[in-house]
């Protein structure tokens, strides 16, 4: 693994062939077996031009690392204090976990301090990440010649001082909330709210917003396919959270369901809903673990009105819950375990998806 420099002609807008230059060879330092130098940003700062990288692959053994020279093309000199920011040195055990941290960038604040964006997770208490990565943010000290990020080579907190001058709108004027806190969402704007994804394909092409909510004209597409599908999703942001659901659906055939889905990938999920089994309708909560499917639970219900579907969970520990009359909830099955629901099960960095599910081709049979 290596970071090169190209030469590049603006008057084309394209790479010069040949010019290519390896300027980090493996890493910091080879004797020591490094992997995946990548993501290199190049700075200059007072005549002088930084090279920041990560090191170490983006799970436990994360870092960044700096390296400086007087040319843009090198030698590069590593500094003798890197990492420069990781949280790999410390005990698996410690409270309000962040980890893997590594990926990083620097800013100048307002201030005209220094700041650097990065990646990490905060797995669960069995240490699954099924949140996936998120970005975090430091203040660095640039004072010396190298930059190095506060706090980051201690275990980090979940908390900092916000900078002087600057204006928290967590929440407010379209910015996303974090912390605890409440999102309600009643499908009356005009326009869906952009924390709602879809999967693999434009969301405007199965919902309608009317003023009974959201309406999903269902694909004759299954989780389980690797196609564009019927399912409005919100990416998950806690370890501990609630998301409930009213749905108002009378499945017409085995082929039809509706409910709610906890998804990480089309080989590993949760899909919890109604559907139907002759004459008869029924809930339904199946697991999808590499691609192999089984019901969980199954109980034979009447749909009369709406029905209310909820997912609850509290670390690794997920229920799935149902109310016909709205409030008094009854749990499906027992609690099941989120491991699927991780990278660590499933793969990938994105995190865990919660969200409305609706297809033709529904094959979770009671």
């Amino acid at each position: 693994r290596v970071i090169k420099i190209w030469e590049y002609d603006l008057s084309t807008d394209k790479v010069i062939p040949g010019t290519d230059k390896i300027i980090v060879d493996g890493g910091v330092d080879l004797s020591k077996k490094p992997i995946w130098i990548e993501a290199p940003h190049l700075y200059k700062k007072n005549g002088k031009y930084y090279l920041m990288c990560a090191e170490g692959g983006t799970g436990g053994n994360h870092s960044e690392v700096i390296f400086s020279s007087d040319n843009p093309k090198g030698p590069f000199k590593p500094s003798s204090n890197n990492p420069i920011l990781t949280q790999r040195y410390f005990p698996k055990d410690r409270a309000n976990k962040v980890d893997w941290a590594g990926h990083a960038d620097l800013i100048q604040g307002p201030d005209n301090k220094y700041y650097g964006v990065f990646l990490g997770i905060r797995p669960n208490e069995k240490d699954r990440v099924n949140i996936g990565r998120e970005t975090f943010i430091l203040p660095v000290d640039w004072s010396g010649e190298f930059p190095v990020f506060e706090n980051g080579l201690v275990p980090m907190q979940p908390k900092l001082k916000m900078p002087a001058g600057v204006t928290n709108k967590t929440g407010k004027d379209g910015f996303f909330p974090n912390g605890n806190f409440t999102f309600t969402e009643n499908f009356t704007s005009k326009k869906l709210d952009y924390r709602w994804i879809g999967l693999r394909g434009p969301r405007e092409n199965f919902i309608t917003l009317s003023k009974k909510g959201l309406e999903i004209t269902p694909f004759e597409v299954n989780i389980k396919e690797v196609k564009p599908t019927s399912t409005l999703f919100y990416r998950q942001q806690h370890n501990t959270f609630s998301f409930t659901a009213t749905v108002d659906f009378k499945p017409q055939s085995e082929k039809d369901l509706a409910g709610i889905v906890c998804l990480q990938n089309e080989r590993f999920n949760y899909v919890f809903g109604i559907t139907k089994k002759g004459n008869e309708t029924f809930i339904v909560l199946e697991r999808t673990e590499k691609g192999q499917s089984k019901i969980i639970a199954s109980s034979k219900i009447k749909v009369t009105n709406s029905l209310r579907l909820q997912v609850k969970a509290a670390g690794d520990n997920y229920e799935f819950n149902y109310a016909g009359n709205g409030v008094d909830f009854q749990t499906l099955g027992e609690t099941v375990s989120g491991d699927i629901l991780s990278t660590n099960a499933a793969g990938g960095f994105t995190g865990a998806l919660v969200g409305l599910y609706a297809t033709a081709a529904n094959d979770a049979r009671p």
